[in-house]
């Protein structure tokens, strides 16, 4: 079957890669995970017929943290309430002053990052869907902005800017070390979903992203 592969450029002001061992505070990876980065390519371009698979991440601007607070609540409307309050037509009262958190954010600042993918066929795809088609579609949306969902880094309220990469500006060529397990992407299984992590390596300001067991 025919291979799609891209070099996209993601950047933004801020970012934030939650490192899950830490509970309460968010703490961010030094780089972007490769479960974020499939998120943004799929605020692009998203369809059950297609999978997006991040097989190179490229650091174009050195790691600088930034510390503040947020503003966060503390609980998620549970299902059953959702369920009822749309039967009945009369949502429940929520006053988020009452259920308000204040925690501290460690985040990154000025982040600039390429990441090479490609995108393989599902089972999920119909009679007329083919490689060539969402190609085009995908290459049409970004050279245009156009996206169905804003793209962010992380958080919601940091947003993307995403551009295709020709190589410029090139990635850190000084920038060669370990950075320890990161998040890969997360296994959803009828049995539970599971975190997937990968030992992660800068070797010139690039990381090479192992397929894992599993893999769509």
């Amino acid at each position: 079957m025919e291979q799609f592969r891209y070099r996209v450029r993601i950047r933004g002001d801020y970012a934030c890669f939650t490192r899950p061992e830490f509970k309460t505070e968010r703490v961010s990876y030094e780089v972007i995970t490769p479960s974020a980065a499939r998120g943004v390519l799929e605020a692009i371009l998203w369809k059950p017929a297609i999978c997006w698979h991040i097989k190179r991440i490229l650091l174009l601007s050195h790691p600088h943290f930034i510390q503040f607070k947020r503003n966060e609540v503390t609980q998620k409307v549970s299902t059953i309430s959702a369920v009822k309050a749309m039967r009945s037509g009369e949502p429940e009262d929520y006053y988020a002053d009452a259920d308000r958190a204040q925690r501290n954010t460690l985040a990154l600042r000025d982040v600039d990052y390429a990441v090479e993918a490609e995108f393989r066929m599902t089972s999920r795809q119909g009679p007329e869907d083919n490689p060539k088609k969402f190609d085009e579609m995908f290459r049409r949306r970004l050279e245009k902005g156009q996206f169905h969902m804003q793209p962010y880094l992380g958080c919601r309220e940091f947003a993307a800017q995403v551009d295709l990469y020709d190589g410029t500006p090139p990635p850190l060529a000084d920038e060669t070390r370990d950075l320890g397990l990161i998040l890969h992407d997360v296994q959803y299984t009828n049995g539970g979903n599971r975190p997937v992590f990968f030992e992660a390596h800068l070797e010139g300001g690039v990381i090479v992203v192992p397929e894992w067991e599993g893999q769509s």
